[in-house]
């Protein structure tokens, strides 16, 4: 056997935040997130949380809240209090580093957008124009607490669809 067995696809992604608030705002005002429920608390007192879930044991999250970004990317956002928390988020280089991306149909827009909103968008876009996500355009940005997000789109595509009838996920044809 070979892969994960019955693997259908993604289902969220989980997002630990300083202030919950603020990020539900940020989400909900700025990306457009649809904001759906909250759970909670998550606590226990034994080793639960160190063996299920590699923190401390006596770490919280009082509200896990669940939002859906566009079509395609729902969140589990945490705002958890640990005695041995990091506030600092990883950088791209960091091992555990990452960044979550998002389609849009106008880079130069949303970019305007993100920017008359005040978020800090990191750059001008860029426009791959050799290699397999040739047609592509980037850029990064941070949400207020410092995770990285990317704009990407590619209206025509991307270079590698002509050498292949594989695809990539793309969220301009979601059931493809």
């Amino acid at each position: 056997m070979s892969g994960l067995p019955g693997l259908r696809g993604g289902d969220h992604v989980g997002i630990t935040v300083p202030d919950l608030e603020q990020a539900t705002a940020f989400l909900v005002d700025v990306l457009g997130a649809e904001r759906f429920y909250d759970l909670g608390p998550l606590a226990a007192d034994d080793d639960w949380m160190s063996v299920h879930l590699g923190v401390d044991n006596r770490a919280r999250a009082d509200v896990i809240r669940f939002f859906r970004l566009g079509a395609g990317l729902n969140l589990e956002v945490f705002q958890y209090e640990a005695p041995d928390q990091r506030l600092v988020p990883p950088r791209n280089s960091d091992i555990g580093g990452h960044h979550i991306a998002l389609y849009v149909d106008d880079v130069e827009a949303a970019v305007d957008h993100l920017r008359g909103a005040g978020v800090d968008v990191m750059g001008k876009p860029s426009l791959r124009t050799t290699g397999p996500h040739a047609g592509q355009t980037w850029v990064y940005f941070r949400a207020p607490w410092g995770l990285q997000l990317e704009l990407v789109s590619y209206p025509n595509g991307k270079a590698y669809e002509r050498d292949t009838d594989r695809r990539l996920w793309d969220p301009r044809r979601p059931s493809y």
